[in-house]
């Protein structure tokens, strides 16, 4: 049983009898220890006060000329999100149905940064205490930008892209950016900054470094896995069964239903689903096509009853690729709830 990404704040929430995680005041408490809102040794007496009142009561009331009487107008700005935020938090009936309320209405309206956290939690509780260490480092593809390098014999790597330019601003020439700078696997006599099936145990001794690339190529075990992790996240938040398949391309001549992963997928998508000419270039960026079958045909909408619905992750402009994760849970063909 593994306790990985520790440094989440998920042991502080609690599942309910439906498996759906319920806010705690412990979890509250995570986000006063934050950099945004921990004290520092200028912090004014109005901040230190409201700062204690909230350690002692997560869920107390704090009036907004209380918030007002601070010295810093960034931290002011700061109590004001937070407390925003808060307030949405507890009104919830879980963790779960405040991340799908953040994707309806007129936008996301809480710093993104939280929203990556929030994915990390739920990803952390579906994959459990036996998690297989190549979903876990997939499950990174849901609250973490991957730079996305294309080597020359065809090879598809993905690193975390804070590791990689950390790495480049120190000058370092760390293992991953000799993986990245490598035109090929078989160049490099050991891989262990490269995560496979082989060596897939050492995730569990750097699942907080973030450092280890992995190989996004159809046909590796790291797309496989991949999948296995997004019909978790589908059955989790909709509790619909699906099975998902890779592809290298789509030739169905009744495609009907697509979902892109990340914007740039969803473009692609959409122009090869109306027929429109795509450039060389656009196309190139589609790191993996997948097909999406429901097991439960009755979940699904009428007119989609029986056909596939199919999804797609693609890299930007700028070498990353940056899932949208939400893209699952609202773009899909469901039947109406009765």
């Amino acid at each position: 049983m593994k306790n990985f990404w520790s440094q989440s704040p998920y042991k502080t929430l609690e599942p309910g009898p439906d498996g759906q995680l319920l806010v705690t005041d412990d979890f509250l408490r995570t986000y006063l220890q934050r950099p945004e809102l921990s004290l520092v040794p200028e912090s004014c007496t109005a901040e230190q006060s409201i700062h204690a009142r909230l350690l002692a009561n997560p869920r107390c009331d704090i009036a907004k000329e209380e918030i007002g009487q601070m010295a810093d107008a960034d931290i002011q700005e700061n109590y004001r999100v937070w407390l925003r935020y808060r307030a949405r938090l507890v009104a919830a009936n879980s963790l779960e149905s405040f991340y799908m309320s953040l994707f309806k209405g007129e936008g996301v309206d809480v710093p993104p940064l939280f929203v990556a956290q929030l994915a990390q939690i739920f990803v952390r509780h579906i994959l459990g205490e036996n998690a297989h260490p190549l979903e876990a480092r997939m499950g990174e593809l849901f609250f973490r930008t991957q730079k996305i390098s294309l080597l020359e014999d065809g090879i598809v790597m993905g690193a975390d892209e804070e590791v990689v330019a950390r790495n480049l601003q120190a000058s370092e020439t760390g293992n991953i950016l000799d993986l990245l700078k490598s035109k090929s696997l078989a160049m490099r006599s050991a891989d262990l900054d490269v995560l496979h099936e082989q060596n897939a145990t050492e995730y569990w001794a750097r699942d907080e470094d973030l450092d280890l690339a992995v190989q996004l190529n159809f046909g590796h075990e790291p797309i496989n896995h991949f999948c296995r992790l997004v019909e978790k996240w589908i059955e989790h938040f909709l509790g619909v069964k699906t099975r998902i398949t890779p592809m290298q391309q789509i030739s169905d001549p009744k495609w009907s239903w697509h979902v892109g992963l990340d914007a740039v997928a969803t473009g692609i998508l959409n122009k090869l689903y109306n027929k429109e000419v795509l450039e060389a270039d656009e196309l190139e960026k589609i790191i993996c096509l997948f097909r999406l079958d429901f097991v439960d045909e009755s979940a699904v909408a009428k007119a989609q009853a029986g056909k596939p619905v199919y999804l797609a992750i693609a890299l930007n402009e700028q070498q990353q690729l940056k899932l949208k994760p939400q893209n699952l849970l609202f773009n899909l063909p469901l039947a109406k709830a009765s």
